[in-house]
């Protein structure tokens, strides 16, 4: 796959279809060493509908005269009678295949274009020659000369040739020149050669390559097994490591660097190992070695780097990497020694800690405060990689011990979870007394660790010895709110309630926070007791929950679910996502935006939750915690399940319940059960929808708080399946939730649940009211069904004029939300009151194969909408509108937006409105 590169993949197009047409063309394609000449070859000879002929010029034939050119034209050699024999004679003679000719380029060269011309003539003809910067003079003479004289045949010839290399001009033909690869398209290349890398160590390796699309392949590979999990990695990536570099860039610049005199490469060695190429840092640091800025002129002359005003810049990060493999470890050593006495702190923490062989507690403290300023920056891989550097050279095992624990922790938060699971081997190897903080620091990562491993109860057994032994009573409440957390979220296991009383029993007392989370976990424990209703009162925290440590705002955050606090719940979601980014908290990411998903999901704002879980399921592979995917799956299944793609929700459901079963965590399954209940329930398949959820009743998610929310939609099934006398007893404990919450979001749809189950006199007078509490805090899905179920009533009761206008509400709303059945539910009701609606039925079915992203960017390009306005209305690139309007395209059976209309009436196209997601990327 060709990353970055639509436009030039757009040139090579039209070129190919030239020639599919008859006609000629001709293209040199120029750039850098590794810039992806020849990929663009490659995406060439993949797409002509032609005959391709190619070589590939080669630096130890250049000296060989026509050597290229024989290689290209072999495969039509057997063409070569039907030439004039004059030309024949000369080509032949100058491919050492008959009498020699005298060498008249000329005539080899006109020979030459007529044996294109002659194969062209049965089929079109595309000759790739690539690296035609090592093509003998020869062979290049040939193809140009032929090049240049192509005209009405169906010939295309592209030449690759790299920047002011070689005698190859190209003058007088078109070219292409290829720019460096913009960072998120080079982080997409990097991120499919390796996938094993973290994220934070490919944003240093997209740094490092700056674009280059060879550097990013190969500079993987010469990377330490430490270094791919996220240990520190140098200015120059290859510093310390032994691997030899094999790729053709990185050897043509070592071999230039080594022809230099030897104060000019080490003038390129300090340059290499200081990045920032400061004149006055670069000065202070030559000075020990005998060098100066003078010795650079020979390195500028030799083309690998420009002396500025006030800076060195390498021609390119691979020629840094070139100069660190040209010299010895010796000429290394002294360098890192120069520039430690030149450079800020930073730096020289670094440089000392290159050329500290033993334990210096001095190097070791100063690389202790670069991990204190890098968390200050929300660099989590940097903070891990110094504390790691310190506790290698600490003296003390105590202080060894601490600073491990210290890189672990920071390695999580980065996202970094087999280089955590390493460092905190290295810290239980050092059998030394652990302060409190250390000893729950190494518990949560451990927990964290068990968690994603499939085994959170053992994860929560470490955090609850941890809390036990610590005195600090935030660090308690952190570690007893994660295991309250972990504990309820496992699926269905003996242990779960003997160690939620025992994470209660050890909760400090007081308020505050202690009586937050004294609350939580009475809570959890009495959910997992088997308690049915589970009310309560979360007691007022005045001083906000900033403060706090991070694992315990996420939990009083996801909390809030329980207490159908939802605007709260936004609230702190985003807040605790906006810190995770500040902070480069990676490994907390999946887990804030998770929250942050389900807040707006429960809000009714499912396209934001939509584009948000796409965010969040891609950050969460990304860093490699799939439990946090299996958990987004299962509530994205919900979303499809509300917009009616049974065959998404299916899938996306199936996903989560088969990780759930793998890791015995339970928050994916419950949703994705409560998915198909409301697939289900969208369906009209009421006894599907009883039948699920009384099975859930003894499931392995049972204790999942979710089910709440799901209790008036069995309601309504009982209602709508004529069994209302099976809802009452999950209506009454929804009631006694419901009231208890305080929220006036379940009080309307407790409102609504009593309308259903209640006689005819009583129920308009609570569908009412339900409308009337829905006013008072927006929740559109929920208000909209209310208004449909209120609309069904009256018209049973012949009231059309009132049931239309609550059906017409409620259509346009779950037109808003793409909820499909549900929209076509709120029409067929319409329809039986007398409206007369335009039959979508055929439009719909089409409609209901697209992606609900893909639905909502039709609409607005039905609108008149420019990918770049869908764009900023949907927080998406235009890249990103452009590639799912062209998947539309096929599924509409339409091939231009122009097209759109007939399928999509404007009427319809006017139902999407801006969306209100933060923009999270």
């Amino acid at each position: 796959m060709l990353h970055g590169r639509a436009a030039e993949r757009d040139q090579l197009d039209r070129l190919l279809r030239i020639v599919a047409d008859g006609r000629s063309g001709t293209l040199v394609v120029r750039g850098e060493a590794g810039i992806g000449k020849s990929a663009l070859l490659e995406y060439a000879a993949a797409n002509a509908q032609a005959r391709v002929l190619r070589v590939t010029g080669v630096q130890s034939e250049a000296d060989l005269p026509f050597a290229a050119l024989h290689v290209l034209l072999r495969p039509v050699l057997d063409r070569v009678p039907s030439l004039p024999s004059q030309q024949s004679d000369a080509l032949l003679g100058a491919l050492g295949l008959g009498a020699t000719s005298g060498g008249d380029r000329f005539l080899v060269g006109l020979a030459t274009l007529s044996l294109l011309v002659e194969v062209s003539a049965s089929t079109p003809l595309v000759c790739l020659i690539d690296d035609a910067h090592w093509l003998d003079g020869e062979s290049a003479d040939a193809l140009l000369f032929a090049a240049r004289r192509l005209d009405a045949e169906a010939v295309a010839v592209l030449f690759a040739t790299r920047e002011a290399e070689g005698g190859f001009s190209g003058r007088g033909l078109p070219e292409l020149r290829l720019a460096r690869l913009k960072p998120d398209v080079a982080g997409q290349l990097l991120a499919e050669h390796a996938p094993d890398l973290p994220v934070a160590v490919r944003d240093q390796l997209v740094a490092e390559a700056q674009g280059n699309p060879l550097a990013l392949m190969e500079l993987p590979a010469m990377l330490t097994q430490e270094q791919r999990q996220g240990g520190h990695l140098p200015q120059s990536i290859a510093v310390g490591a032994p691997t030899q570099v094999l790729d053709r860039v990185l050897v043509g610049f070592r071999d230039r660097v080594a022809a230099l005199p030897e104060h000019s490469r080490s003038c390129l060695l300090v340059a290499a190992l200081d990045d920032r190429g400061d004149l006055c840092v670069l000065t202070a640091a030559l000075e020990p070695l005998g060098a100066c800025l003078d010795d650079f002129a020979a390195a500028e002359r030799a083309g690998l780097v420009q002396v500025g005003v006030s800076r060195v810049a390498f021609r390119h990060p691979l020629v840094r990497t070139a100069v660190v493999l040209a010299c010895d470890v010796g000429a290394r050593m002294a360098a890192h020694r120069s520039l430690a006495g030149a450079v800020d702190d930073d730096r020289r923490a670094w440089h000392l800690a290159a050329v500290t062989t033993r334990p210096d507690d001095a190097v070791a403290d100063e690389l202790e405060r670069l991990a204190l300023r890098a968390r200050l920056r929300g660099g989590q891989a940097a903070v891990s990689a110094a504390y790691a550097r310190a506790a290698q050279l600490s003296t003390d095992p105590v202080d060894a011990t601490r600073r491990w624990i210290a890189a672990a922790s920071a390695a999580v938060e980065a996202g970094l979870w087999q280089r955590a699971m390493e460092l905190v081997g290295e810290a239980r190897r050092r059998t030394v007394p652990l302060a409190s903080s250390e000893l729950s620091g190494l518990a949560t990562v451990r927990a964290k660790l068990e968690a994603e491993a499939g085994r959170p109860l053992a994860g929560v057994r470490l955090l609850l010895e941890a809390a036990s032994q610590v005195t600090d009573e935030p660090t308690v409440l952190s570690l007893l709110g994660l295991a309250g957390y972990l504990n309820w979220s496992s699926a269905r296991h003996p242990d779960q309630v003997s160690l939620a009383r025992r994470t209660e029993e050890l909760n400090p007392q007081g308020d505050g926070p202690a009586a937050a989370v004294r609350a939580i976990n009475n809570g959890f424990r009495r959910i997992l007791e088997g308690e049915a209703v589970t009310t309560f009162s979360f007691p007022d925290l005045p001083g906000g929950t900033d403060d706090l440590p991070a694992d315990l705002r996420m939990v009083i955050a996801h909390h809030a679910l329980m207490r159908a606090d939802h605007d709260g719940m936004l609230d702190a979601a985003t807040m605790i996502v906006g810190d995770c980014r500040a902070q480069g908290r990676l490994g907390r990411l999946p887990q804030a935006l998770t929250i942050h998903v389900i807040a707006e999901l429960l809000s009714g704002r499912h396209r934001s939750a939509r584009v948000t879980a796409t965010q969040a399921m891609s950050l969460a592979a990304d860093v490699g915690q799939t439990m946090w995917s299996a958990y987004l799956a299962g509530v994205q299944s919900w979303l499809s399940a509300v917009a009616g793609a049974e065959q998404e929700c299916l899938a996306l459901g199936a996903e989560a319940l088969r990780d759930a079963e793998r890791r015995a965590w339970m928050p994916g399954d419950c949703w994705a059960q409560y998915a198909r209940v409301l697939l289900d329930l969208g369906a009209g398949r009421y006894e599907a929808v009883l039948d699920r959820m009384e099975r859930t009743a003894s499931g392995s998610s049972r204790h999942a708080f979710i089910w709440r929310y799901a209790w008036p939609d069995y309601v309504e099934a009982a209602a709508r399946a004529g069994q209302p006398r099976r809802a009452r007893i999950l209506l009454s404990r929804y009631a006694e939730w419901a009231e208890a919450t305080g929220q006036n979001r379940p009080r309307a749809v407790l409102l609504r649940a009593r309308a259903l189950l209640s006689p005819d006199d009583e129920a308009d007078a609570l569908f009412q009211r339900a409308l009337d509490v829905h006013s008072r805090a927006e929740q559109p899905f929920d208000e909209a069904r209310t208004r449909l179920l209120y609309g069904e009533w009256l018209r049973r009761h012949q009231r059309r004029s009132a049931a239309r206008a609550q059906l017409e509400a409620a259509r346009e709303a779950f037109d808003d939300l793409d909820a499909a059945p549900w929209s076509a539910r709120a029409a067929a009701e319409l329809r039986a009151t007398g409206v007369s609606l335009p039959d979508r039925g055929d439009t719909d079915e089409v409609m209901a194969g697209l992606t609900p992203q893909e639905l909502a960017v039709v609409r607005l390009a039905v609108r008149g909408a420019s990918n770049r306005e869908i764009g900023s209305q949907m927080f998406l690139s235009p890249r990103t509108v452009a590639s799912h309007l062209y998947k539309a395209f096929p599924k509409l059976g339409v091939t231009s937006r122009a097209e759109l209309s007939r399928l999509v009436p404007l009427d319809q196209a006017r139902r999407t409105p801006t969306t209100d997601v933060a923009d999270l990327s």
